[in-house]
């Protein structure tokens, strides 16, 4: 039976649902309590969290609420500015140049940086052969093809949608914000022991359907974790210490291992390396959910309704990577990543624009740089494989040596 249970922390200041979404809300719990109890009563979090993004018509990524944007639950890069996607296809343009003329992104959101991709890549001379999106989310499929086919017509039968990952591949593979969102194993620390956090339902009249659960971590997950750099007493509050590690995004870079033959994953998110990763001050671990443009730490809310998401250890997906046969490239802030690709000069191209298009654009160039916004906060690491060649993103402020 499971050791401890801790009762979720209600969030009361969440915009109200209406009754459409609380029902598909609703028939996901169901689909959950029913794995919950198949599995004896519980089951890991990383399961739990697989099933309310991921779940067939009913998680969050694969049902039909709008994500992104400012109508959506949270803003992404490519939504903040075309800026973003032109100054990231420098980077891409030199690694087609120096592989092959094909590129993947993985989760696509609703298209905005396949197409700005795609423009900048044709006006530098060396669009793609093929851009392939491997997308999860139906809903997301057929808003990425609206938005292609009405905004770049021409580019458009370039795009392929892909349904799993290719036997074999050479060019670049774009991975914006997709590894802070695999299921991932949530730990905790009590009294010198290691647990992993899971999920059992909830009885009686509470306003959740699932509460956290501990085990004693075992297999895979107590490796893992006994190789963090957690030795140390922790002065923490209750003498807790809870954080995360993601196997799943470690071994979806090693397939990459066995997949790419020449070229380069350019992985774009937040986080940390392993040093600042596994802090005494981040104690609670780094896990949030979004929801209209809100962010809090309660995945038992609303299943299928919010993002769940977690920072990513760097160091790990670097290791994954080595372990892999993959040569690390580049580590770097995103906000140093996009001035060594030249997103001022792409900016200086707008100078002929109204002066209040101009402004936006300056204001979004600095959110997406500026190291008090997503310039510190999000890193960019590349791997590859039979690459030699510098890359320009990568050109000055590389972090490599703290991974």
């Amino acid at each position: 039976m499971p050791r401890t249970i801790t009762p979720p922390r209600f969030v009361t200041d969440l915009p109200v649902l209406d009754a459409p979404a609380r029902a598909q809300s609703e028939r996901l719990v169901a689909v959950i309590r029913d794995e919950i109890a198949a599995a004896g009563g519980w089951i890991p979090f990383h399961r739990y969290m697989e099933l309310a993004l991921y779940a067939p018509g009913l998680g969050y990524y694969s049902g039909g609420a709008r994500k992104f944007g400012v109508g959506g639950d949270f803003v992404t890069a490519p939504e903040i500015t075309p800026l973003f996607g032109q100054a990231l296809a420098a980077q891409v343009a030199d690694v087609l140049r120096a592989s092959s003329p094909e590129v993947i992104e993985i989760g696509a959101g609703s298209g905005l940086l396949a197409i700005d991709l795609l423009l900048e890549l044709e006006r530098l001379g060396c669009a793609p052969r093929r851009y392939g999106i491997l997308e999860v989310s139906p809903d997301l499929r057929a808003r990425q093809r609206e938005n292609i086919f009405e905004r770049i017509p021409a580019l458009a039968p370039r795009v392929q949608w892909l349904d799993a990952l290719p036997e074999t591949f050479s060019g670049v593979v774009v991975a914006n914000e997709v590894l802070d969102a695999m299921p991932l194993h949530a730990l905790a620390w009590r009294n010198g022991e290691i647990y992993e956090r899971g999920v059992v339902a909830s009885s009686g009249m509470t306003a959740h359907p699932f509460r956290w659960s501990n085990r004693p971590a075992c297999d895979a997950v107590l490796a893992a974790a006994q190789k963090l750099p957690l030795s140390a007493p922790l002065d923490t509050p209750d003498d807790e210490y809870l954080t995360e590690i993601n196997l799943a995004a470690a071994a979806w870079i090693g397939l990459w291992g066995k997949i790419l033959q020449r070229g380069a994953l350019l992985l774009i998110d937040y986080g940390y390396p392993r040093a600042e990763y596994y802090l005494p001050a981040r104690s609670r671990g780094t896990l949030n959910c979004h929801f209209r443009q809100r962010v809090h730490d309660d995945p038992f809310q609303w299943p299928g309704l919010m993002d769940i998401t977690a920072s990513v250890d760097f160091t790990a997906m670097a290791e994954a990577g080595y372990d892999a046969g993959l040569d690390v490239l580049g580590y770097v802030s995103q906000g140093r990543f996009l001035m060594n690709c030249g997103i001022l000069e792409c900016l200086a191209r707008r100078e002929l624009q109204s002066n209040a298009r101009y402004l936006r654009a300056v204001r979004a160039v600095e959110r997406l740089t500026s190291p008090r916004e997503m310039g510190e906060t999000f890193k960019v690491l590349a791997l590859g494989k039979n690459i030699s060649m510098p890359l320009v993103g990568f050109a000055s402020g590389d972090r490599t040596h703290t991974l």
